[in-house]
């Protein structure tokens, strides 16, 4: 599965509450809430393979199909309200997988804490990169997953994306979504300044983390 996705920084509430307004008014449904605490790791993705793949509930193929094809890995582990998931993803663009616009992607859901997930990815030598926390507001707009999130560090940030199974389709959705963003007066957050406020974030995320302090890097 590839995911295609565009970010925009809303920053303070008055903004995201403007864009909510916005989103139902034309039609968006609103389809869930949650809390997440999302660990990044750092470190070769493909040597927690042996011991993760036990543990996984979705395909171990499409597991090592990502982490044996995929580019510059970005390793995560998720706690979704009672949830625990591993999620990897690997950009398919010139961009990072942390931020790329297109991505593959994998998650799965596993029967551990997420402390149990993340000793099995420590002990296979990875490391901690960053620990974020978020709480996401989730959307239904036409063909299109829309999230509204408030995170530590960033403040108010909206997600527009969409799933598809050919990658040759990318660039094409990635224009629908730029389109649909205009509807709502959005613009898309550059891939340099996200850049830029994810290694700043990397760098002090203890400073943040759990918290609802944000900080601005232009």
């Amino acid at each position: 599965m590839y995911e295609i996705e565009i970010k925009s920084l809303l920053g303070e509430e008055v903004y995201a509450e403007a864009f909510r307004k916005k989103l139902l008014g034309q039609g968006g449904k609103l389809t869930g809430k949650n809390s997440q605490l999302n660990h990044y790791f750092q470190g070769e993705p493909s040597s927690f393979f042996k011991k993760i793949k036990d543990v996984v509930t979705e395909s171990v193929d499409d597991l090592e199909e990502i982490l044996t094809k995929g580019k510059k890995h970005s390793i995560r582990t998720r706690k979704k309200n009672d949830e625990v998931i591993l999620v990897i993803k690997a950009s398919i663009d010139s961009g990072t997988s942390e931020n790329a616009v297109s991505r593959m992607e994998y998650e799965s859901v596993v029967p551990l804490t997420l402390d149990e997930l993340d000793a099995y990815l420590l002990d296979a030598g990875l490391t901690y990169q960053a620990k974020w926390s978020r709480l996401r507001e989730e959307y239904a707009y036409d063909d299109l997953a829309i999230t509204l999130d408030r995170n530590a560090g960033y403040g108010w940030l909206s997600e527009f994306e969409k799933v598809i199974e050919d990658e040759k389709e990318a660039e094409k959705v990635r224009m629908h979504l730029l389109d649909t963003m205009k509807r709502f007066d959005l613009q898309e957050l550059s891939q340099d300044r996200l850049e830029r406020m994810f290694a700043h974030y990397n760098n002090s995320w203890q400073e943040y983390y759990g918290t609802d302090k944000v900080f601005v890097v232009e």
